[in-house]
C-alpha cells in the first residue's frame, strides 16, 4: 500500500496573468490550453505584451503543486527539483519546508525557472515556460538513496521531454521497490513524445493521470472509454479526467465514474489537474475506495479553480478538510 510519495518535476515560480482577451495567444502562436517551452527572450516579449494586466506570483510547477497540496492534506511527501543560486531558489526551498515538504533540491548556476501562466477570460490557462535552472536536473543527479522511505514516485509529465532523466529516474525508483505514477501533463507533450511515453508506461508506470485530450493523443482513440481500456491494459490504475463531467477511473476490472464538485466561481483552471491528483493520491494513501479517491480529487480541484493561481487560503483548506471527513464516512460521494 502507498503511504509516502516523492515527487519529481520542474521547480518553477509561477507568474499568473489574467488576460482580457486571447489576442496574445494568437500573436505568439500559443495553443490555448497547452504548455510551450520558450526561451527567456520570448517570455520577456510575451510579458511586455500583457503589461498592465492583473498578475500574481506563486510557487509553481505541476508536480510541485501536487506535492504541496498533498502535504496540506496530511500526506508525507518529498520533492526533487533544481533551482538557481539566487533569491528565487532560496525562496522556493524555504516555501517547501514551510508546508512540510521534504526538499531534495539541487542548485544550478543558471537562474531559477519561471512559468508564465496566461489565464483566458473563460478561466482556461496557457503556459509559456522558461525552465532555466529546472532544465539542468539530469539523470546523474538522482541518487537512489533519495527513494529511501518512499513507496511511490510521482512524475511530472512535462519531464518526459528529457528522455534520459525520466527513464533513468523511473528505472531507479522501480529497482528500489517504488510504485510509479505519472500525469501526462499536456496534449502537445504527449503528441511529441508518444512512442517514448508508451515505452515508459509499459515498463514502469503503475498509475496514470490524463485528461481526455491527453488520453486521445496517447491511445490514438477518440472514444474516452476506449482510451480508458487501452491505457488500463498497460498499468494498474488509470484516471481520465473528463472536464465538467468528472472522471473515469479503472483498476483491473473495476470502472468507476465520478462527478465534479460545482465550483462557486470558475476563476482560473491553473492547477486543477495537479490538485485533482493530490486529492486522489492522498485518499489512495489512506486506502479509500476509488469513488472516495475520485470524490476527494474533485473536491481539491473544485476549490483551486475558485482562485487565481494555486495558493489557497486557510478558509479554503478548512472547507476541503471538512468535506474530506464527510467522504471518509461516505456521507459525501459523487
Amino acid at each position: 500500500m502507498i503511504k509516502h510519495i516523492l515527487g519529481i518535476g520542474n521547480a518553477l515560480t509561477d507568474m499568473l496573468v489574467s488576460l482580457s482577451s486571447d489576442d496574445v495567444l494568437k500573436q505568439y502562436q500559443l495553443a490555448k490550453g497547452s504548455m510551450s517551452l520558450v526561451d527567456s527572450q520570448m517570455q520577456t516579449d510575451v510579458l511586455s505584451s500583457v503589461a498592465g494586466c492583473p498578475y500574481s506570483l506563486s510557487l509553481g510547477g505541476s508536480a510541485g503543486n501536487t506535492i504541496r497540496a498533498m502535504a496540506r492534506l496530511g500526506t508525507e511527501v518529498g520533492f526533487i527539483g533544481k533551482v538557481g543560486n539566487d533569491s528565487t531558489g532560496d525562496f522556493y526551498i524555504q516555501a517547501l519546508r514551510n508546508v512540510n515538504v521534504a526538499p531534495y533540491i539541487l542548485r544550478s548556476e543558471n537562474q531559477s525557472g519561471r512559468c508564465l501562466s496566461l489565464v483566458s477570460p473563460d478561466g482556461e490557462r496557457t503556459f509559456a515556460t522558461h525552465l532555466g535552472a529546472a532544465l539542468d536536473l539530469q539523470a546523474h543527479d538522482i541518487d537512489p538513496m533519495i527513494f529511501n522511505g518512499y513507496d511511490c514516485l510521482y512524475v511530472e509529465g512535462y519531464l518526459v521531454q528529457d528522455h534520459d532523466l525520466i527513464h533513468n529516474t523511473m528505472s531507479k525508483a522501480k529497482e528500489c521497490g517504488l510504485k510509479v505514477a505519472i500525469d501526462l501533463a499536456s496534449f502537445n507533450v504527449v503528441r511529441e513524445n508518444r512512442a517514448f511515453l508508451h515505452n515508459l508506461v509499459e515498463k514502469y508506470v503503475d498509475i496514470i493521470f490524463a485528461n481526455e485530450e491527453e488520453a486521445h493523443e496517447f491511445s490514438g482513440l477518440n472514444d474516452v472509454m476506449e482510451s480508458l481500456h487501452y491505457i488500463g491494459k498497460m498499468c494498474e490504475l488509470t484516471i481520465i479526467k473528463t472536464g465538467t463531467k468528472g472522471a473515469i477511473i479503472k483498476r483491473g476490472n473495476e470502472v468507476v465514474e465520478v462527478g465534479i464538485m460545482a465550483a462557486a466561481k470558475r476563476v482560473d483552471t491553473t492547477g486543477a489537474g495537479d490538485f485533482y491528483a493530490a486529492g486522489f493520491l492522498s485518499a489512495l494513501c489512506e486506502g479509500m475506495s476509488l469513488r472516495q479517491c475520485g470524490t476527494i480529487g474533485a473536491i481539491t480541484a473544485g476549490k483551486v479553480i475558485e482562485v487565481v493561481g494555486t495558493t489557497l487560503g486557510e478558509d479554503a483548506w478548512r472547507d476541503i478538510l471538512h468535506l474530506i471527513e464527510k467522504v471518509r464516512k461516505e456521507q459525501y460521494l459523487f
